[in-house]
């Protein structure tokens, strides 16, 4: 038997690991302390889940076109329209399986092997390994505190190479919850585009800031691919739903590639996420953000009063990226002994790259705020017993 070469590349999630030991210790009776996954505690608004529930119960759960259900993509042109006052064409816009979905069919229909892609270090994981999957290659690029941790045009010029083909941005981003300003968003959609190169804008955090509004890269140019999802502000990480939005030149590429690897997006999730747009539901998704906000500001406020350092207060997505060098030189082994020793589950920062990974622990506050609590408790028994030891 072999396996294919290319998976020589493609990294594990180790978290997954610790998040095993923790089910593990659960099942012993052990009580854990979630605050390593990032899929928020709260239930799908109920006007998705009734639209999603009607649909179902009519019984024709049929394949749509590859490229979604028009009605769907009809109201994410609407929404950009509101949000961002750009106009999208319905033809540049496809329904995915989830985020993934997205970013998979934008590498596939624009990368070749040998391409090489930029990308931040610490940054989410899965995307180096999906450019790792086309046989391309990626290339990390060290962001620190200066740029919020984010991508600037000074460093694309800095790293861009012969074979560099494409970048790409989050913000906001995982695992810092940092946010790119709209100025160094531009350049950087300059810089890319004057060289014939790509950008892809990871968004799917959209909706989640908590100190001022984020900018879409279409904006500035629509010459963008554009991933979100309907996972992280719409509350539907189960159901597997998100978008993509391609330059016109992609556009009959994209939905052949579509046809091929997905046939369609579940047609309930689609006909579920109509109800996201709705003023019910984007009335309640308001009070979520806001709850997060407040989780965000109790968590930061522990962490550095237990001696943890976070540069960048995070503006977006609910994630802190803490420096923990005031305790150990190496995370994942702070991150095991913290979840055996105590029963809190944190992400070590192995999982998001190889800057300094070693110094860092990504926190989720997707519990509830008493949840944080009770993790910051136990937090703070375990470092006083590391710094006594």
């Amino acid at each position: 038997m072999q396996i294919a070469s290319r998976m020589e590349a493609i990294t594990p999630f180790y978290v997954m690991e610790l998040l095993a030991r923790a089910k593990q210790l659960e099942a012993q009776g052990k009580n854990i302390v979630h605050m390593e996954v990032g899929e928020p505690d709260f239930t799908t608004p109920q006007p998705i889940i009734d639209a999603g529930v009607d649909y179902i119960k009519a019984g024709h759960v049929k394949y749509t076109p590859a490229a979604g259900l028009l009605e769907l993509r009809q109201k994410i042109a609407a929404y950009y329209l509101q949000r961002y006052q750009v106009t999208v064409p319905i033809e540049r816009i496809f329904i995915t399986p989830g985020a993934t979905g997205a970013l998979l069919l934008a590498l596939g229909v624009s990368l070749n092997p040998g391409d090489e892609v930029l990308l931040s270090d610490p940054c989410y994981p899965c995307n180096q390994n999906f450019i790792h999957l086309f046989n391309a290659k990626v290339r990390h690029v060290p962001v620190y505190a200066d740029t919020a941790y984010q991508l600037s045009a000074d460093l694309l010029e800095q790293y861009w190479q012969a074979k560099s083909k494409a970048t790409l941005i989050a913000s906001p981003s995982n695992p810092t919850g940092t946010i790119i300003s709209a100025a160094e968003l531009e350049k950087c959609i300059d810089f890319v585009n004057a060289r014939q190169g790509l950008l892809f804008s990871d968004e799917i955090y959209h909706g989640l800031e908590y100190e001022s509004g984020v900018s879409c890269a279409l904006e500035f140019s629509d010459q963008v691919f554009v991933i979100n999802s309907f996972s992280k502000y719409f509350g539907m990480t189960g159901w597997r739903v998100g978008w993509l939005i391609v330059p016109e030149a992609y556009t009959q590429a994209v939905e052949k590639l579509a046809q091929n690897i997905f046939i369609s997006t579940p047609s309930h999730s689609q006909y579920a996420a109509l109800a996201a747009f709705e003023e019910e539901t984007l009335q309640e998704l308001e009070l979520r953000r806001q709850d997060f906000s407040k989780k965000r500001d109790f968590l930061y406020q522990h962490l550095l009063r237990l001696g943890f350092h976070v540069p960048v207060k995070p503006a977006g997505a609910f994630y802190i990226y803490a420096d923990c060098s005031k305790f150990t030189d190496d995370s994942q082994k702070f991150a095991q002994q913290l979840l055996e020793t105590e029963g809190l589950a944190v992400t070590p920062g192995k999982d998001f790259g190889y800057n300094e990974s070693e110094k860092y622990l990504r926190f989720a506050y997707t519990g509830t705020l008493e949840n944080i609590a009770e993790g910051m408790l136990r937090l703070e028994r375990f470092t006083t017993q590391q710094t006594k030891g």
